[in-house]
């Protein structure tokens, strides 16, 4: 098992300095997308590339210029989970979640 920490930077600590894990899964199949560290209360509804933790060639896309960062797609059925964008409000890197396309487990 891979221990996994949480980053603490000044957006967690602009959001009360309270994360969790989650993990995330394609709503129409349960195949696990990745695993996402959520700061703050509230509902999902944009992932942060600087936050996603799992699996590996995803936690990359941070580096890449947003043009180059292709949707989010389920490795198994091929649905289109969420779209790249720059978060106005902090111009941060994310992707923008579809209304339903995902359900989330908390892990540890």
């Amino acid at each position: 098992m891979i221990k996994i920490n949480f980053k603490k930077d000044k957006y967690r600590e602009s959001r009360g300095g309270y994360s969790r894990f989650f993990n995330v899964f394609c709503h129409h199949c349960d195949t696990k997308i990745l695993t996402y560290q959520k700061d703050g209360p509230g509902e999902l509804k944009r992932m942060y590339l600087d936050r996603i933790v799992t699996p590996e060639n995803l936690a990359k896309l941070q580096s890449l210029p947003i043009k180059n960062v292709e949707n989010l797609i389920c490795t198994k059925c091929k649905y289109i989970i969420a779209i790249p964008y720059v978060y106005p409000i902090e111009k941060r890197k994310a992707f923008r979640i579809f209304a339903g396309a995902i359900t989330k487990k908390i892990t540890k």
